[in-house]
């Protein structure tokens, strides 16, 4: 039955103003098992989305196309998503009857997926690549199957391999371009050569013919490849050697905007998160990895956690000799919850990493793990390949975080490339940035050490109660002004007066740390009780009843940072560490995603 609710894109609806369109999300979400506060061990909070997507805080994010969001919002069988539900339920089918032998088992498995499909169809307010997932988890569940295409994406791996192996590829990749190019100065030809190399990659990255031949038959390593060489020096092979070397150098005036996100300052290093396509497409992903980092970028390569079809998992190179031999080089990060500072090192140290995207679905914001949404955050440009990846980030309203650069050929072979800047209201904080920053301080505290200053440093709650953080701020700075009108000859840091807009606790953290290591802290000064009741007499307030007790050991970004004073102290023994008792600081441990405060305090007011 129709809501009735007005439609619109996902930015116009606004939580807050309308009390059955704010019960109708909360339905939405919770209907899709997207929602953070009824599940928030697998679906990400609203801080770790606002890492990827730019939202206000009144708006949600779908994790849906905006002409699916309409149709699930009239809650109406359209025909249009009628299809889409019936194109998931032909794969799940197809891949039923396929790989399930026993017939007992095999209509068991199809039954209780239909009385799913059934439920579903009836709601109609179920994404259904949510849908298919469900019923993807039944199939492998009662199949005890982990990955049935397996060998079907080992197949599709090796073919495209035996065509990197050709004399055809080499002349499609090497060939020099039928229109000189034009030589005006060697940068600009470099920057031209790497386009064409590029583009050249990307057309074959989404020419499902090369890896779709069902002839090909899989062999075990890859030393025994040569005898299938031949198979892609045959004729009947499709696509034919003259309408690839035809399509290669075609005009494609699309792909010129991508020169602007690569080589807007030629002698800069990015950091490109990259999406790849299905099982086959992967392998020429990877070769134009190696091209991007050949011209001096840093590369992470997002894989699925789990089977979602033809999709590549983190799993697959286990199994996959050619995926193995192509990523031999790689470092797979492990770790779905990597802090910010181990992402950034392991960046530093690999030029490319591979990581988890954390799901087994469609790309889903909601579902992706937090080492994939720092990775996101962290990353200058998105690429991303295939149809999936394309209507989820392309042609929809949200806008995101970071440039993103998606392309994929459809069934008639037509080729879609489009780049989608970053909102322009986000400001992208760099690790350069955060660094020159924490320089500026570190130099501060060095002059200020010449000078026989003595360094304070003063750590104090500022996010750890949610709802107060400029209550927080404001006391904070109400206690260094005090403290700098009684102190002579002392340089306090103030945490709060160097917050820039952009920065989140991830950030903060990072540049923070550096300056806490430097060693030019003489006191470390760490609030108290008696320090929040003295500043809101200061500000002429009553304390608020929130604040009554509180102290730095209330926070957990105070708790890392005494480990650090702590540290620190052992290497300078001179350094005073001034305020509650180190001890009652550790049970504050896991630090809240993009938040200032403890995730387990989250978890116990929910």
């Amino acid at each position: 039955m129709s809501t009735h609710l007005r439609t619109g894109s996902s930015p116009e609806f606004r939580l807050g103003h309308d009390p059955r369109l704010d019960a109708w999300i909360l339905h939405f979400l919770t209907e899709n098992n997207l929602d953070h506060a009824t599940n928030p061990e697998e679906n990400a909070s609203p801080e770790q989305i606002r890492f990827m997507v730019d939202l206000d805080d009144d708006q949600f994010f779908p994790a849906c196309t905006d002409w699916m969001l309409d149709y699930l919002l009239k809650q109406e069988l359209a025909p249009a998503l009628r299809a889409e539900y019936a194109r998931h339920w032909k794969s799940l089918f197809r891949l039923v009857r396929e790989q399930i032998a026993d017939p007992y088992l095999r209509d068991k498995i199809v039954a209780l997926c239909q009385f799913k499909f059934r439920s579903a169809l009836r709601s109609s307010i179920v994404i259904p690549s949510r849908l298919i997932k469900w019923m993807l988890t039944i199939f492998m569940s009662h199949s005890g199957l982990d990955d049935p295409l397996r060998d079907r994406k080992r197949r599709a791996n090796a073919r495209a391999y035996a065509f990197t192996q050709t004399a055809l590829y080499r002349r499609i990749v090497s060939a020099c371009p039928q229109d000189i190019i034009a030589c005006t100065n060697m940068d600009q030809l470099r920057e031209d050569l790497d386009l064409l190399e590029l583009k050249r990659l990307v057309r074959l990255a989404t020419l499902h013919g090369i890896w779709e031949a069902k002839e090909f038959r899989l062999h075990k390593t890859v030393a025994e490849w040569t005898d299938v060489l031949p198979v892609w020096e045959s004729k009947e092979i499709q696509p034919d050697a003259k309408t690839l070397l035809d399509e290669m150098d075609a005009p494609w005036p699309e792909f010129e905007e991508l020169r602007g996100y690569l080589f807007q300052k030629r002698h800069d290093s990015l950091k490109i998160l990259y999406l790849p396509g299905e099982s086959g497409a992967v392998l020429f992903d990877i070769l134009i990895v190696r091209a991007l980092m050949r011209q001096g970028h840093r590369v992470i390569l997002a894989l699925k956690e789990g089977f979602d079809f033809m999709a590549p998992t983190v799993w697959d190179a286990d199994y996959d000799p050619v995926l193995a031999e192509s990523l031999d080089d790689a470092f797979y990060l492990t770790d779905n919850q990597v802090s910010k500072n181990e992402l950034l090192k392991r960046i530093r140290e690999h030029q490319l990493l591979v990581i988890s995207d954390g799901t087994r679905e469609r790309l889903n914001l909601y579902r992706t793990s937090l080492t994939f949404a720092r990775a996101w955050k962290e990353a200058n440009l998105v690429l991303a390949n295939g149809h999936d990846h394309y209507r989820r980030l392309i042609p929809v309203s949200q806008r995101f975080t970071r440039d993103i650069v998606a392309f994929y050929r459809d069934e008639d072979g037509k080729m879609f490339f489009s780049c989608k800047p970053r909102s322009e209201r986000i400001r992208h904080v760099t690790e350069r940035e955060l660094l020159v920053k924490a320089e500026k301080l570190i130099d501060a505290m060095r002059q200020a050490r010449a000078a026989d200053n003595t360094v304070i440093f003063y750590s104090a709650i500022i996010g750890s109660i949610p709802g107060q953080t400029k209550t927080a701020i404001a006391v904070l700075n109400a206690f260094t002004a005090h403290l700098r009108s009684r102190l002579e000859q002392s340089l306090i840091i103030n945490p709060a007066e160097h917050f820039e807009p952009g920065m989140d606790g991830d950030d903060l953290m990072y540049m923070w740390e550096k300056v806490q290591r430097s060693g030019f802290i003489d006191v470390w000064r760490f609030q108290t009780v008696e320090d929040i009741e003295r500043a809101f007499e200061l500000l002429g307030q009553k304390m608020p009843a929130v604040w009554n007790g509180k102290d730095a050991t209330y926070s957990t970004g105070c708790t890392k940072e005494m480990k650090i004073a702590l540290d620190m102290q052992k290497r300078h023994p001179e350094l005073q560490i001034i305020g509650p008792d180190p001890a009652k600081f550790f049970r504050r441990r896991e630090y809240g995603v993009g938040k200032y405060f403890d995730i387990s305090l989250e978890r116990a007011w929910r």
